[in-house]
């Protein structure tokens, strides 16, 4: 049986991978594919890479659009997603990659973002305990950040495992620039970016209460990056031992969590995640060790934050929901040199 997706917000660079891995789903179709500023453009004078979508033109973000879908897909910005949502019927299925629905406390909404709290939506994180089974009964799915992704992954099952403290956690990564957004900005320009890499809302970053509520994190230091290079995200987490601990203990408790998942591996030993490994897929890389002269443990996840942290996982949260094969359209091969 094949299913009818519009996306919301196809016109920037999550929507625009979104629209490329629905273009060879074997199971969803696209039926509108909504922009604001675009609307009535053709996809490919936005996206021209994606040939296959020939003379099909850019619709307008409006309830009447997506009336005839199975799914609708919101790539829009944050704050953008609950107004249109609100007009859709209530048995229509969404995933949002917006931030609108992910926290379940509307203080810490209030905390980060601008506006009121829109409520909580299932959150889109699959291989999280338990979760799978919510997003696939749910009709409406918040998905992750593309930050909260990688540091979670990487520090959930420290935590699961009883071997890591909730307090006192650090996360140190690296994204590339498409996960700002695709509208001009003076220090996203090549001349800007190129051989620098900057701190950017140092200890302010928005993603931080998603990870605690979905990590079981009690606190936590983020400092996230700009790297010179289009996409990717590698974090590096770190974490205080509750008692002596192992990089077999480290290790073992990642491959508890992850053993058996598609899209997240444990390397092996002595093999350390990269971002290139990952591009084009919706794969997460995951290692871990302890430091030899603090004793904290260390883990590191790598992913492509358009794929896993953006339209691939978002894929996956829909083939869950309309009862396909959960890999169904997506790969963990990638893309090199």
């Amino acid at each position: 049986m094949t299913y009818q997706v519009a996306v919301a917000g196809a016109s920037g660079y999550a929507g625009g991978e979104v629209l490329r891995l629905l273009a060879d789903h074997p199971e969803l179709d696209v039926v509108a594919a909504g922009a604001h500023s675009n609307a009535g453009e053709f996809i490919t004078a936005v996206h021209p890479h994606l040939s296959s979508y020939g003379d099909r033109r850019f619709t307008p973000t409006t309830p009447e659009a997506f009336a005839g879908a199975d799914l609708v897909i919101m790539t829009l910005p944050h704050g953008q997603s609950a107004a249109l949502a609100a007009q859709l019927p209530a048995d229509q299925k969404i995933v949002d990659l917006g931030a609108d629905h992910r926290l379940e406390d509307a203080a810490a909404w209030e905390a980060y973002y601008p506006g009121p709290h829109a409520g909580t939506w299932t959150y889109g994180l699959p291989e999280l305990p338990g979760q799978r089974e919510k997003i696939a009964a749910a009709t409406r799915v918040a998905a992750t950040g593309c930050y909260a992704v990688a540091t979670i992954l990487a520090l959930r099952p420290l935590l699961d495992a009883g071997i890591a403290s909730p307090e006192d956690v650090v996360a140190v990564a690296a994204s590339g620039t498409t996960g700002a957004g695709n509208a001009p900005k003076k220090h996203l320009l090549a001349s800007e970016v190129m051989g620098s890499m900057s701190p950017y809302k140092v200890g302010a970053h928005q993603h931080v209460p998603e990870i605690k509520q979905a990590s079981g994190a009690a606190s936590l230091s983020m400092t996230p990056l700009l790297a010179p290079m289009p996409r990717g995200i590698i974090a590096t987490v770190t974490a205080k031992p509750v008692a002596s601990v192992t990089a077999e203990d480290v290790r073992a408790a990642l491959a508890k969590a992850y053993d058996g998942e598609t899209f997240v591996r444990l390397l092996r030993e002595g093999q350390w995640p990269a971002t290139a490994s990952t591009y084009g897929t919706n794969l997460a890389l995951v290692q871990g060790t302890v430091d030899i002269d603090s004793g904290r443990i260390i883990v590191t996840c790598a992913i492509d934050n358009l794929g896993k942290g953006a339209a691939a996982q978002v894929v996956q949260c829909a083939n869950l929901m309309l009862g396909l094969p959960e890999a169904a359209g997506l790969t963990v091969n990638g893309v090199a040199p």
